[in-house]
């Protein structure tokens, strides 16, 4: 970077913000490519600023929507039947259909939102959920379907994600998530071998017909039950070239595995060969390079196209692994606020399998890293 007092104050951020940081911290993410979220999942709206936007980007507005109607709820049977246009309005940050390059800030309002779904819970702690460790942290806490805790706040993220697969688009790096399994259905076909067409054919975004209509029996049928299941989205990146990372402590793995844990219910990350990679011997866990149309390459692709925290130019992959959704409509027994013993039963609007939906914002997630990554990397070339 060529001004060095502007490199030094942006690596003393994370010490302004550990001394002067509000009361609810944590809400931004990313180093040069920077989003902030806001908003409470039954307030007037939600939304996020977006700074390190390159000047003269024109803004496909109607892709941004495209994104947010891949999240919203209410596309089926299978996910919550909250309705919510998720229609959405950039208020700065361009002119002319065009970035200025200021902070970009896009307000999507709530429509369908009902707060007094969860008068019940202003007292009472709901197994598996944000509501107790919210309270004790935040005494005088937003209740109302988990407030700031709330997947609502997701669509702030999508909405974000669409600009910097924008920025991304201009380097022609793709980026595909897939549903892979369901409690114990799993899809697997090595992504090389699937058609990547069929993610949007089907209403649970797995891209195999036959696996698919396994998947949407087996949410129906725990639907009907009153509870929820689990799953695992699979995530692809294509196109990134090598020397993407930043070493010793932002890993590009490390980010997207923080980007990933930081989405709702997520339990678990793996790249590359990941935990299946124990079982195999260095001799066969190796990517041996070979020279191939005049550049090198990897034979295999077991590091999942990051090495030492670099990406190598090979494809990027990845897992999330989904917790099965905290809100079932069986009684369960907890506790109130005075510890006493309460019986508890889901009431609202909810997904019964969040991996259908959380498809879009793993996508999202993964394309705020690459573009945070991409302007460091220019940063340092230039």
């Amino acid at each position: 970077m060529k001004d060095y007092k502007s490199f030094i104050s942006l690596r003393l951020l994370p010490l302004k913000i550990l001394f002067f940081a509000p009361d609810m911290a944590g809400n931004s993410f990313g180093v040069l490519f920077r989003i902030t979220t806001f908003g409470e999942s039954h307030g007037k709206m939600i939304g996020v600023v977006i700074d390190g936007v390159p000047s003269g980007m024109a803004v496909d507005e109607a892709f941004i929507q495209k994104e947010l109607d891949r999240r919203k709820p209410g596309q089926s049977d299978i996910t919550s039947q909250r309705k919510e246009a998720d229609t959405f309005e950039i208020v700065t940050g361009i002119f002319e259909h065009k970035t200025t390059g200021a902070p970009l800030t896009i307000l999507i309002s709530n429509q369908n939102y009902k707060p007094s779904d969860y008068n019940h819970l202003k007292y009472t702690f709901r197994p598996s959920h944000a509501d107790y460790t919210y309270f004790k942290k935040y005494p005088h806490r937003d209740y109302r379907g988990g407030g700031r805790a709330s997947a609502r706040e997701t669509a702030a993220r999508v909405a974000a994600g669409a600009i910097a697969k924008m920025i991304l688009m201009q380097m022609d790096i793709k980026i595909i998530a897939y549903v892979s399994q369901v409690g114990d259905i799993v899809l697997n076909t090595p992504y090389q071998e699937l058609n990547f067409n069929e993610i949007e054919e089907n209403i649970v975004r797995c891209p195999d017909s036959i696996i698919a209509c396994l998947m949407i029996l087996r949410i129906k049928e725990v639907k009907k039950e009153g509870d929820t299941i689990g799953g695992v989205v699979s995530c692809v990146i294509q196109g990134v070239p090598a020397g993407w990372g930043e070493p010793v402590f932002d890993k590009l793995h490390a980010d997207l595995a923080k980007a990933m844990m930081n989405i709702n219910a997520a339990k678990g990350f793996e790249y590359g060969s990941g935990f299946e990679g124990v079982k195999m011997k260095g001799s066969e866990h190796n990517d041996l390079f070979i020279s191939k149309d005049d550049k090198i390459k990897t034979a295999t692709n077991n590091s999942g196209g990051i090495q030492g925290g670099i990406s190598n130019g090979e494809d990027i992959y990845f897992r999330v692994a989904f917790k099965p959704v905290a809100t079932i409509m069986k009684p369960q027994m907890s506790v109130n606020d005075k510890g006493e013993a309460v019986e508890l039963k889901g009431k609202g609007r909810h997904d019964p399998c969040v991996v259908p939906r959380a498809v879009p914002i793993v996508e999202a997630m993964a394309a705020i890293v690459l573009a945070d990554h991409y302007l460091r990397y220019k940063a340092i070339k230039e």
